[in-house]
């Protein structure tokens, strides 16, 4: 099992990582950060995403998708990724790690592979 600050370093090494947050998504702040601040504000980008999944779960109890879970959010830009992926274990439901990649670095599947697996192993 790893902790907050283990997993965040351990994202940071995902081929093509610009920056990392662990993200309590009722109340938008970022728990821990790692990467490059002068690329991206990961405080701005960890309070943005959190409006976002939550309207992602808000619609999904509309659509009463109780037996769902989200595995990871996707957004692609022109020259970057976006992965948000909600914590599923008891004691991380509310937080989601959010990893923003250079999309000239990396690869997207491996990138959620390892993610997932950072995320199975978080103790939080």
């Amino acid at each position: 099992m790893a902790n907050p600050e283990t997993a965040l370093k351990e994202a940071m090494t995902i081929e093509g990582a610009i920056g990392v947050a662990l993200v309590d998504y009722g109340s938008g702040m970022a728990l821990g950060t790692l990467g490059d601040s002068a690329e991206l504000d990961l405080n701005v980008a960890a309070a943005g995403n959190t409006d976002l999944v939550r309207a992602k779960m808000r619609t999904m109890e509309m659509l009463n998708l109780h037996d769902n879970e989200i595995e990871d959010i996707l957004i692609t830009l022109s020259s970057q990724y976006h992965l948000i992926r909600p914590l599923t274990t008891s004691g991380g439901r509310g937080l989601f790690l959010y990893l923003a990649l250079a999309r000239s670095r990396s690869n997207l599947a491996m990138a959620r592979h390892q993610l997932r697996r950072i995320e199975a192993a978080l103790e939080v």
